[in-house]
């Protein structure tokens, strides 16, 4: 292994070792337009070898209590803030976040991992359950209801969080007990790399309890998806990819967090300068490469030209430049394919008649922070993920119709709704199609301690640390 992220050059873990690949994947660093480093990619063979590994160690994995495995989180959580330097480093090369905000991803990671060991703990008191017979014949009945692990879950995580949503799906699996095979992103697989070596170095896990397989998706996806012996997938990513994982897994437990398209609603009687603040947030933070990202600004139609002006004014704050300045904003997106994506996107909602007031250009992967207003309600960008850093504005007549707008497409992740009025923010709350609704602030998942997840084509079941576990074990019945 190694720290330095200008010459990383790293390799797989199966069943307890590091692997040489099949070959190598060589990773952009997108802070110097250089290579941030280079990563085996595992073959499909090697793919099975760490299902097999995987499968294997099951047994030893379920003995192991739950107060062993807490303490297993907690010293690598104590790991993860000691190899922050690297973690934030590599984050900033591969991810293309800028520092100020790759710097507290280890201390959201360690944070989530301590999370993780409380939970672990709670496993021994709180999950169990007593049950007696209450139907007639099986009065005499009683039974214990305990959990017990899943098995093995593969674990596929997104670019753009690298540390903090591969430890979402990571610390849940072991605190309850499961095996591991984790499929990072390949165009960020330098960060899971140095997650898995802190995770390795730090505690003593069975052979086996966790394997890394970076590589190609199209090499290995199938082949670690269609698989019996993978019991549960925790994912995120687009929604595309999801339903394909979907169509190969099979009678497989998921969790997936997929694409979204969040709308912020605003009425008359919001605080415009604030909801403008949050919006621009939503919409440009790490350039719109979130899934809870907020896609479209639904905006009343007596104050649509007041809140484009309101956007317009916060954009003069956000810092374009070196990704390793403190002051910076605002980088490039993860590669040129992204950044023309969201330029198509851009280009079909101002061919749509959408006024074009702030941005607009590509460089290479960097796409201006934009803003577009008036935008048509059949333009693409109102229903699509974009992932990119776009405010498209558009308007509504009143409350019906905004609701209605909110849940065109099938993408149901994330919403905001903006207003001083109670009764109108819980009504709207309640009828907009989405897995969660911020009132008066842009949506975030936060470190995990609220369920999140999408309905629709944005994913099933929730994550978070306890709503994870709780998707990752599997409860036993001893009737007695």
């Amino acid at each position: 292994m190694s720290d330095s992220a200008s010459t990383q050059t790293e390799k797989l873990y199966i069943d307890g070792a590091w692997q040489e690949g099949s070959e190598t994947i060589v990773v952009s660093d997108l802070a110097t337009d250089g290579t941030a480093g280079q990563i085996a990619a595992a073959s499909q063979q090697q793919a099975d070898d760490a299902l097999a590994a995987a499968a294997a160690a099951q047994p030893a994995m379920a003995d192991t209590t739950a107060v062993e495995r807490a303490q297993w989180l907690e010293t690598i959580a104590d790991a993860v803030e000691a190899r922050a330097e690297a973690f934030t480093d590599t984050i900033v090369r591969e991810a293309g976040k800028p520092i100020s905000s790759a710097r507290g991803a280890p201390a959201a990671a360690a944070e989530r991992f301590r999370f993780a060991a409380a939970e672990a703990r709670d496993l021994a008191t709180n999950y169990g359950e007593y049950r007696e017979g209450a139907t007639a014949g099986h009065e005499e009945w009683t039974a214990i209801v305990k959990p017990e692990p899943m098995g093995t879950v593969l674990c596929i995580s997104p670019y753009n969080y690298p540390l903090q949503t591969t430890v979402l799906q990571v610390a849940p699996a072991l605190a309850a007990g499961n095996t591991i095979v984790l499929k990072p992103s390949s165009k960020t697989p330098l960060t899971a790399a140095i997650l898995t070596d802190v995770i390795t170095s730090a505690v003593d896990l069975p052979d086996g309890a966790i394997n890394f397989v970076p590589g190609h998706s199209s090499e290995i996806g199938d082949t670690l998806a269609g698989d019996d012996r993978v019991d549960t997938i925790a994912m995120t990513g687009s929604s595309g990819a999801g339903q394909h994982v979907a169509r190969e897994s099979g009678m497989v437990n998921l969790v997936m967090e997929l694409g979204g398209n969040a709308p912020a609603i605003v009425f008359p009687d919001a605080t415009l300068a604030d909801a403008a603040g949050s919006c621009a947030a939503g919409s440009f933070k790490f350039g719109g490469q979130r899934c809870s990202a907020v896609s479209r600004v639904l905006t009343h139609e007596s104050i649509h030209d007041e809140m484009v002006e309101q956007l317009r004014l916060t954009m003069d704050s956000w810092v374009v430049g070196d990704l390793f300045d403190e002051d910076t904003d605002f980088g490039p997106l993860i590669d040129v394919d992204q950044a023309k994506t969201v330029e198509g996107l851009v280009d079909d909602a101002v061919d749509a008649g959408a006024e074009l007031i702030a941005g607009g250009d590509r460089d290479g992967a960097f796409y201006e922070p934009t803003l577009l207003a008036n935008v048509p309600h059949d333009a693409r960008i109102i229903h699509e993920e974009q992932f990119g850093p776009v405010a498209a504005v558009t308007s509504f007549e009143d409350e019906a119709e905004a609701i209605e707008l909110a849940n065109a497409g099938n993408l149901a992740l994330d919403a905001s709704v903006f207003t001083t009025d109670h009764d109108r923010a819980m009504r709207v709350a309640e009828a907009v199609d989405a897995g969660g609704v911020r009132i008066n602030g842009a949506p975030s998942h936060g470190l995990g301690d609220i369920p999140f997840g999408g309905n629709d084509g944005s994913g099933i079941n929730r994550e978070g640390i306890h709503a994870t576990i709780e998707q990752m074990l599997r409860k036993k019945s001893i009737i007695l």
